[in-house]
């Protein structure tokens, strides 16, 4: 996804990704993740009144939003997307939340009581700057709450198969505990959400289909096309535990 379409694809897909979830479960988010899973990582990420919160690549912000109004946080997101910002900040309201332009990393400066990062390690091929980054942002005894796609690195013929396999990039979880611990890090929980994130992405490409006219019409076959068979892909990595998916909390 560009920049220049992030709003055109909101639009677009708007209608699709809301019947996809649960009733209640669908909060503006571009992810796998179901509301009652946000809620669940703000309450293990001990998110309270006054924290201080920093969302990275927040994208819309979705998440973010449902988490400021249900824990009254001071919420700060940042993603590198102008136009996901611009669409963050108008749908804000009063809101204690603020939005900037930035690309991460580097990490913007604390400190922070919480750190999220949601649905958006995969996007990282080198962790170790990103994990430096967000242990200088935290306080001490801060939480830095994050979703991984923990796996072994994809083969070639697994990229030559994803769109957009650039931003495809799996970790070991051995290797990622290692990378936290090396960084200051202390795992407080992990949770696996696999199972749950298989039903999203099944619904998504069922939704997807249903919604094919309406999207094509917006954006063109080749964007339906390429959803689906990315998503087909993630139900496939999911059912058979190619990849697994973990939400973990690690105090600094």
């Amino acid at each position: 996804m560009t920049v220049t379409d992030r709003a055109a694809v909101a639009a677009a897909f708007e209608a699709a990704w809301g019947s996809a979830y649960p009733p209640g479960e669908y909060v503006r988010q571009e992810s796998f993740m179901t509301a009652g899973e946000i809620r669940e990582v703000a309450r293990r990420a001990r998110i309270g009144p006054d924290d201080s919160v920093l969302d990275l690549c927040c994208g819309v912000a979705g998440p973010g939003r449902l988490i400021a109004a249900e824990t009254g946080c001071r919420y700060l997101g940042v993603d590198r997307d102008p136009t996901a910002v611009a669409l963050a900040r108008a749908a804000t309201g009063d809101l204690a939340c603020s939005f900037e332009v930035a690309v991460v990393p580097p990490v913007p400066a604390g400190p922070f009581d919480v750190v999220l990062l949601l649905e958006t390690m995969l996007a990282f091929r080198d962790k170790a700057p990103l994990l430096a980054g967000v242990a200088a942002a935290l306080r001490p005894g801060g939480r830095f709450a994050f979703t991984v796609e923990e796996g072994r690195p994809l083969t070639a013929a697994e990229r030559a198969a994803m769109p957009a396999s650039d931003t495809v990039w799996p970790v070991p979880l051995p290797v990622l505990l290692a990378l936290l611990e090396w960084h200051g890090f202390e795992v407080e929980s992990v949770a696996d959400a696999t199972d749950s994130h298989l039903e999203t992405a099944q619904a998504l490409v069922a939704a997807f289909l249903r919604h094919r006219s309406s999207i094509a019409a917006e954006l063109g076959t080749a964007a339906v096309d390429e959803l689906v068979r990315s998503h087909r892909l993630w139900a496939a990595w999911l059912s058979r535990g190619r990849i697994r998916k973990l939400g973990i909390v690690a105090a600094r």
